[in-house]
C-alpha cells in the first residue's frame, strides 16, 4: 500500500488519533491496541505484505497524513523538524508546546535571547478566536508568528502588521518560508507574567532584583510580588522572564535524524531521552495483530 493512494477524510481523521498524547501514554504502558485496531480496520493488506514493527506502521501512517492531511500535529511536527530543532541546536534555546497565557494556549513557544510564540492555523482551522489569542500573546512575547498554509496567506496577512507570517507548503522544497517578519516588542505585562510564573519563580525574581524578599504570607505573597515585579524596568523584566522559562525546561529528546515523526509528541509529553528510548523500544516490537 503506497502513501500516494487517496484516503477518505474519515480514515485520515482516524489515523491522526494515533499521534495524540492519550495514545502515546497507552503505548508507554504496553497497550498497543489502538495501533492494532487501525491495522485491522484499514491495513490488513499492508500487514500481510510487510509484517514489520509497530514503529514501521506508525511511520507509514505519518507519511499518509503528511501528504494528505496536514492537521495541527503534522504542521507542528514539520515546523519543529524543519526549523526550530535546527535553531535549538545552534543557540541556548528552549521549546515548549501548548504554552498557556491567560485564556489562550500558544501552539509552540521558543525562548533564547528573545521570546517567540508560534500560532498554527491549518486548512481545517477557523480564525474565530485568533484576535483574542493574539491579544494574550502580545502581553508577554517579544515576537509572534502565524504559521499558515500557502492557500491561506491572503486571509491572514491582513492581521496586525507586527505579527509575522510563515507560510507552509508541503509541495515546496523549502516547506516553511517567512512571508513577513515579526516586529519585536519588549513591552511586557507583569500581571500576565504572574499567572505564568510558579510561586518559587516570582519570589526568586523579586529577590534577584531587589536583593531580598519582603516579609510575606501565603495570603499576600502574590499581590506583593506582583506590585514589585510591575516596577521592574521592562527590558530587565523581559530578560528575567526568558531566563526563568529557559531554566524551567528539561533535557528533552528531539532529533531530526531518528524517529522525527514523534518529535512533537516528545515535546508535548516532556519526554526525556530515557522516556523516548523506552517508547521506541516498545514500538520496535513486531506487529502482532
Amino acid at each position: 500500500m503506497s502513501p500516494t493512494k487517496t484516503f477518505s477524510p474519515n480514515q485520515l481523521r482516524d489515523y491522526s488519533s494515533l499521534f495524540s498524547r492519550s495514545a502515546v501514554k497507552e503505548w508507554m504502558n504496553g497497550n498497543l491496541s489502538s495501533i492494532d485496531f487501525k491495522i485491522k480496520r484499514y491495513d490488513e493488506n499492508w500487514y500481510s505484505s510487510t509484517k514489520r514493527t509497530y514503529i514501521d506502521y506508525l511511520k507509514f501512517v505519518y507519511s499518509v497524513l503528511e501528504n494528505q492531511y496536514q492537521n495541527e500535529y503534522i504542521l507542528k511536527n514539520s515546523f519543529l523538524n524543519d526549523w526550530l530543532i535546527k535553531e535549538l541546536g545552534e543557540s541556548n534555546s528552549e521549546l515548549y508546546s501548548e504554552f498557556r497565557i491567560g485564556s489562550a494556549i500558544a501552539d509552540l513557544v521558543m525562548f533564547n535571547g528573545t521570546s517567540r510564540a508560534f500560532e498554527i492555523k491549518t486548512e481545517l482551522d477557523s480564525d474565530k478566536r485568533l484576535n483574542s489569542q493574539l491579544d494574550q500573546y502580545r502581553k508577554v512575547f517579544n515576537e509572534i508568528f502565524l504559521i499558515v498554509p500557502a492557500s491561506k496567506i491572503e486571509e491572514y496577512v491582513t492581521y496586525d502588521n507586527s505579527i509575522g507570517i510563515i507560510c507552509f507548503d508541503i509541495l515546496s522544497p523549502k516547506r516553511f518560508q517567512i512571508i513577513r517578519p515579526a516586529t519585536r516588542s519588549t513591552d511586557i505585562d507583569a500581571k500576565a507574567l504572574m499567572h505564568i510564573f510558579h510561586t518559587s519563580e516570582y519570589k526568586e525574581i523579586v529577590t534577584h532584583h531587589y536583593g531580598q524578599l519582603p516579609e510575606v504570607t501565603s495570603f499576600n505573597q502574590f499581590e506583593i510580588c506582583k506590585d514589585l515585579i510591575a516596577k521592574i524596568p521592562q527590558n530587565e523584566l523581559n530578560h528575567l522572564f526568558i531566563n526563568k522559562m529557559k531554566s524551567r525546561a528539561g533535557n528533552y529528546g528531539l532529533s531530526v535524524r531518528y524517529y522525527k515523526e514523534f518529535n512533537q509528541l516528545s515535546l508535548a509529553l516532556r519526554l526525556n531521552m530515557k522516556n523516548r528510548k523506552q517508547l521506541f523500544s516498545i514500538l520496535k516490537a513486531p506487529l502482532n495483530v
